[in-house]
């Protein structure tokens, strides 16, 4: 190769003005060629784009109608770099790494929770953290001999229901617009649940449901429970801030556990939840019930 160019370069010096001209048409005919016959973008090294822009740095506007290798704009900026002396730092190729943090987080929600890899990217959202794929979180997981699946741990929420479902109620607040003679209202009442009989307590409805009458509510409701053949160990609710410390502490006195649900988590109580549709649709005299303020509980599904 180095007498091949060796002689190229003692058949120029030797050319005459005309004949360098014809033999230069000749190289670029050639190169366009070749160039054609390669794929359509080419990748250089550090060293090879160093060594183009310092034979191109002379050629001005001429390398416009020269260059084939690359865009005449590309070898100018190589041609800058290489005078700044800067070295342009090269973009890694592939899928970038899943973040440190976020991987101990992935681990961190896996091991304290019952949860599987699409809960764990609906919380890393909630967190505001943009998620990895779910690939991504699956492979992390098995990675540190974890399963990708939601079954995990001691027990699974289906297990925890059917050890406690018998004794486990949900309650939750339920709001409908009224006509008075004041406007719309909001009117209020409070539904309680037993998850295994789906048997339904809703309380009168009221337009102020102050800590007093939350309070006096609870006790209406375990009043109501001793009379039934039903018992109540447990009792879930959300994180409304109409559930007071004074409500709790009347199941607490009674020796019910209270449970609140994980944030923004309304399947964990999600069978009291469905009450609401039934509510709203007017199923089992519910509509009725909850116009008229001053009447008793109601007793639906299962009752």
């Amino acid at each position: 190769m180095k007498n091949v160019y060796q002689s190229l370069m003692l058949l120029i010096a030797g050319a005459t003005q005309q004949e360098l001209a014809r033999q230069v048409r000749y190289l670029k005919v050639e190169n366009e060629i070749l160039r054609g016959k390669l794929p359509k973008r080419l990748t250089f090294s550090q060293k090879e784009k160093n060594r183009i822009a310092k034979f191109a740095a002379k050629l001005g506007s001429a390398l416009n109608e020269l260059t084939s290798i690359a865009h005449p704009g590309t070898i100018r900026r190589w041609i800058r770099e290489a005078a700044s002396g800067v070295k342009k730092s090269v973009a890694k190729r592939g899928r970038p790494k899943t973040r440190e943090e976020i991987r101990e987080l992935v681990l961190k929600m896996a091991r304290e929770n019952d949860w599987g890899y699409t809960r764990i990217m609906g919380e890393l959202k909630k967190l505001g953290i943009t998620p990895p794929s779910r690939n991504t979180i699956k492979n992390i997981l098995k990675q540190n001999g974890l399963d990708p699946g939601p079954k995990r741990g001691e027990g699974t929420w289906d297990d925890f229901l059917k050890q406690h479902a018998s004794t486990l109620w949900q309650c939750d607040f339920y709001a409908k617009k009224a006509l008075t003679l004041k406007g719309f209202r909001d009117l209020y009442i409070l539904v309680f649940l037993n998850v295994e009989s789906r048997r339904v307590y809703i309380t009168p409805s009221t337009f102020h449901p102050n800590e007093e009458w939350v309070k006096q509510q609870a006790v209406a409701f375990l009043d109501h429970v001793k009379e039934s053949d039903l018992d109540i160990e447990m009792l879930m609710h959300d994180r409304d801030t109409k559930f007071t410390a004074s409500f709790d502490a009347v199941f607490d006195q009674a020796g019910a556990e209270m449970k609140q649900t994980a944030f923004r988590s309304p399947n964990t109580n999600a069978f009291v939840e469905r009450v609401h549709s039934d509510v709203a649709a007017g199923s089992a005299g519910s509509l009725h019930h909850l116009r008229r303020t001053a009447h008793g509980p109601h007793r639906g599904r299962g009752s």
